[in-house]
C-alpha cells in the first residue's frame, strides 16, 4: 500500500466531515518545557476528538452493500461517538459495544447521535465476542476502534495538517493507547516532516506500548489503573509494525505528572482538554533535555471530559 498516497486520499476524502482543527501557542508554556510547543487540538474536532477523522475514514470506503448493512465497533467512549456521528451523517445504522461499566454520559453521547447501543462486559474478550454475535446476527461491518488501516490512516491526517502548517517541526508526540493515532502519526511523519521524528507518551500505569516497541513483541496490560482512561487499551498486528518502525521513543509518565500536565493546559491554554490528551504534553514536561530548544508539536487528542470528576 502507498501510504503517502493513501494519507492525502484519506485527507480530502474527509475533509466535509470534520473540522481543520486550529494550533495553539503559549510562551509561558514554551519557557516550561525549554520547547517551542505547537499543540494540535483535536479536543476541538467534532464529537471532541482525533477518532472522527479515522472514523470517517473507514465508513467512507465501505460499499454501498456494506453501508445498508450498517457497522459494528467495540468502544467504551470517543471511537463509539466517532462511528456513531459519522454514521449518523450518512444515514447508515451504527451497532456499539460498549461495556456495561462505561460512563453512562458516553453512553447518552452515542444514543444521542443515533448509535443502537449493545452492552457486554467490560473485559476485552468480552467485548469482541459480543461484537462477533451482532456482525452474525446483522450482516454489518465491524470495524475496529484503533487497528484496522483505514482508521489509522484516517487518524494520521492530524499530523499531516499540523505539518502542511508547521512544515519545519523537528518533533510530532503524541498520545499511544491502541495505537490507532501514534501510527497514523508516524507515518504522516515519515512521509511529509522534513527531518521530524515521531515521539509518544504513555502512563506508567498501561505501558503495554513501552514495553512492545523494547520487546518487539506486542505485550498485554496486566494492569489499566490510569487516569487516562483512552489509553488503556493495547497495540493490534496492524498499527505495531508501523510503531516498531518509525517511532523514536515512548515516554512514561505516571499519574501525577498526567494530571500536572492536564491542569496547566487548562490554566493556560484555556481549553478543555480530557486525561488521555495530557499525556504528550506531560512526556515532554519529563524529558526535558530530549526537547530542549526543538520544535515540537503536540497532538492533543480530545476533550471528552467528565466535568462531574475532575482530577484538581
Amino acid at each position: 500500500m502507498n501510504f503517502k498516497e493513501e494519507l492525502l486520499k484519506a485527507h480530502s476524502r474527509i475533509l466535509p466531515y470534520i473540522h481543520q482543527t486550529p494550533v495553539l501557542t503559549s510562551h509561558l508554556l514554551d519557557e516550561i518545557s525549554s520547547a517551542q510547543l505547537f499543540f494540535k487540538c483535536e479536543n476541538f474536532q467534532k464529537m471532541g476528538a482525533f477518532k472522527m477523522r479515522g472514523a470517517t475514514n473507514a465508513i467512507l470506503q465501505l460499499t454501498d452493500e456494506q453501508k445498508a448493512k450498517g457497522v459494528v465497533t467495540h468502544s467504551s467512549g470517543n471511537f463509539a461517538q466517532a462511528i456513531a456521528l459519522s454514521t449518523k451523517n450518512l444515514g447508515i445504522k451504527a451497532y456499539i459495544v460498549m461495556p456495561k461499566n462505561a460512563p453512562q454520559v458516553k453512553k447518552e453521547a452515542v444514543l444521542g447521535y443515533g448509535g443502537i447501543v449493545i452492552e457486554s462486559e467490560s473485559t476485552p474478550i468480552a467485548r469482541e465476542n459480543k461484537a462477533d454475535e451482532v456482525v452474525e446476527e446483522t450482516g454489518a461491518t465491524f470495524i475496529h476502534p484503533s487497528n484496522d488501516i483505514p482508521v489509522i490512516i484516517g487518524q494520521g491526517t492530524a499530523a499531516l495538517e499540523l505539518l502542511k502548517s508547521h512544515p519545519d517541526l523537528d518533533i510530532i508526540i503524541a498520545p499511544v493507547g491502541g495505537g490507532g493515532l501514534l501510527g497514523g502519526t508516524a507515518l504522516a511523519v515519515h512521509y511529509f516532516g522534513e527531518n521530524c521524528k515521531t515521539f509518544a507518551g504513555e502512563p506508567d500505569e498501561a505501558n503495554d506500548a513501552f514495553r512492545s516497541l523494547k520487546s518487539g513483541k506486542i505485550e498485554s496490560n496486566k494492569t489499566t489503573n490510569t487516569i487516562a482512561d483512552g489509553l488503556r487499551t493495547q497495540l493490534g498486528e496492524n498499527n505495531f509494525p508501523i510503531i516498531k518502525k518509525y517511532v523514536s521513543a515512548i515516554i512514561c509518565v505516571s499519574e501525577a505528572e498526567i494530571i500536572a500536565a492536564m491542569k496547566l493546559i487548562w490554566e493556560r491554554l484555556k481549553i478543555v482538554i480530557e486525561p488521555s490528551s495530557a499525556v504528550a504534553f506531560a512526556a515532554v514536561l519529563k524529558d526535558k533535555e530530549r526537547f530542549k530548544n526543538k520544535k515540537v508539536g503536540i497532538i492533543l487528542s480530545g476533550g471528552n471530559v467528565d466535568l462531574s470528576n475532575l482530577p484538581f
